[in-house]
């Protein structure tokens, strides 16, 4: 991600342990403001203290609880940062935002739409501002929280589901030689990603 944007490139690790500490002794409440405020507006991502909470959960219906406030929430807030786009669109995005990621998100909601909504959901492309734009630009509200729905669902359920099921034990298992495989699997998907969103410019032209 390159330029101005709402998600600066680095956020203060110190800053992003202060919120999740902040939101975890609020439990659920801290867990649902820190989704919905991401969602919209602010750069601290809750998935540190989603995958807390589901290592602390002693049951299935805590785990889904965790993922379903998660993702309802984030959802919520992004209907927040639909209605920010909506009202004030122009200017929000001109200030916090590059150009070159506004005509990016841009090609991403015109050319794939819902589906663009839906990998803006489930990756690391910056969500808040996706919204903003598709506030902006009336997008039908009923598709923006379809795909919002089942991208944030997935995004936290399978790492919910994975931690939940094999927690500890998943975690006490990743020696070197795993580590070592997991980073090689995470280039393989992000280098191609990265190249992809970099490249939805040149595409246009």
């Amino acid at each position: 991600m390159d330029g101005r944007s709402i998600v600066q490139d680095i956020v203060p690790q110190e800053f992003v342990d202060s919120a999740i500490e902040w939101a975890d002794g609020l439990g659920y409440l801290g867990l649902a403001i820190l989704s919905a405020s991401e969602a919209a507006l602010q750069p601290v991502p809750p998935d540190p203290l989603v995958w807390s909470m589901i290592l602390d959960a002693d049951s299935g219906a805590v785990v889904a609880a965790v993922v379903l406030v998660a993702t309802l929430s984030s959802v919520f807030g992004a209907l927040g940062g639909y209605a920010i786009g909506m009202y004030g669109g122009g200017w929000i995005l001109e200030r916090f935002v590059s150009d070159s990621t506004i005509a990016r998100l841009n090609i991403l909601v015109e050319r794939y739409g819902t589906a663009g909504i839906f990998i803006a959901a489930v990756s690391p492309i910056p969500y808040k501002a996706l919204a903003w734009i598709a506030g902006a630009g009336r997008m039908d509200l009923r598709l923006f929280v379809a795909a919002g729905l089942f991208g944030r669902g997935l995004r936290f359920g399978i790492p919910g589901a994975l931690l939940g099921i094999y927690g500890d034990a998943m975690l006490n298992s990743l020696n070197w030689m795993t580590f070592s495989a997991a980073a090689l699997l995470g280039l393989a998907i992000v280098i191609p990603a990265a190249r992809w969103w970099k490249n939805l410019l040149d595409e246009e032209e």
